[in-house]
């Protein structure tokens, strides 16, 4: 089992930049496939970047790519989430997640909610105009 705690959001304008981190308890974090959601008030938890259990490849929906970067720190149990360029859009509550994946097709079904078992309590990120 898995504890995630989120930091790092908060208010900034459009066009800045804020730094996520999800911090892991227990001695297995290099074993779980780590993700990023998000969920604006009234829409549904949507995925934003997930990244595979060694740190090498990284996934992001088209709505972040080239503005956001997930990253991760397996000595420190730590996964992060660059965001920059931010925009309006942006602003939600942002959830780390964690799923267990057996064998090297880490990526299929990385996009969905329900194929991560463990998640963090969430932290607002809101962006002004």
């Amino acid at each position: 089992q898995v504890q995630l705690v989120e930091s790092g959001g908060g208010l900034v304008q459009a066009g800045g930049s804020l730094r996520l981190s999800c911090a892991a308890s227990g001695r297995t974090f290099s074993s779980y496939v780590m993700g990023w959601f998000r969920q604006a008030p009234g829409k549904e938890r949507e995925f934003v970047a997930a990244i595979s259990r060694s740190g090498g490849d990284t996934i992001y929906a088209d709505s972040v790519n080239g503005r956001f970067t997930i990253s991760r720190d397996n000595a420190k149990n730590t996964v992060y989430l660059q965001m920059n360029s931010l925009k309006p859009e942006d602003t939600a509550v942002y959830y780390c997640a964690a799923r267990i994946v057996d064998g090297a097709r880490w990526y299929l079904r990385v996009t969905f909610v329900m194929e991560y078992r463990y998640w963090g309590q969430g932290t607002q990120v809101t962006v002004s105009s």
